[in-house]
């Protein structure tokens, strides 16, 4: 009778841990699920950051502009955080990868080059943005085909 009363603690324990998971998304997970419905011209992978360190979050495809990478980060200060690795990757492949930055506090969404790395670590307010609120201008500038942008 123990056994089968710890067997079945246990598993209560399994789905309700798992629900919890569920129901509880991180933020970054929600920017994710915003920019996706966002941005329905691009074609979006997620990329997963255990299997590569340093590659950004997102693999973005269309047909007019090829593929191009996307950092997605949020934050709740002055500066934006990176790993040493995304900041490697992101300061040796400056063409077609972008930093889009949500702030909560402020409902402001953000896009920036990769080559603005430097400026969000000091202080993202101070940084010029490609930008800002605007998801159609969001979604342009991700598809130009310049290999610059």
């Amino acid at each position: 009778m123990l056994v089968f009363l710890a067997f079945l603690t246990f598993i209560l324990r399994t789905i309700i841990s798992q629900y919890c998971v569920r129901c509880t998304m991180k933020p970054e997970s929600k920017f994710w699920q915003l920019v996706k419905k966002n941005t329905p011209k691009i074609q979006w992978t997620r990329l997963e950051s255990w299997a590569s360190f340093g590659v950004p979050d997102l693999l973005g495809y269309n047909d007019k502009c090829g593929f191009f990478m996307v950092e997605l980060k949020v934050i709740n200060g002055n500066k934006v955080h990176f790993s040493p690795h995304q900041k490697l990757f992101h300061l040796t492949r400056i063409k077609r990868n972008f930093i889009l930055v949500q702030i909560p506090s402020l409902k402001c969404i953000k896009l920036y080059k990769s080559t603005a790395l430097p400026g969000l670590l000091a202080d993202h307010r101070e940084t010029p943005s490609l930008a800002m609120n605007d998801w159609d201008h969001i979604q342009r500038l991700l598809l130009e085909s310049s290999s610059d942008a």
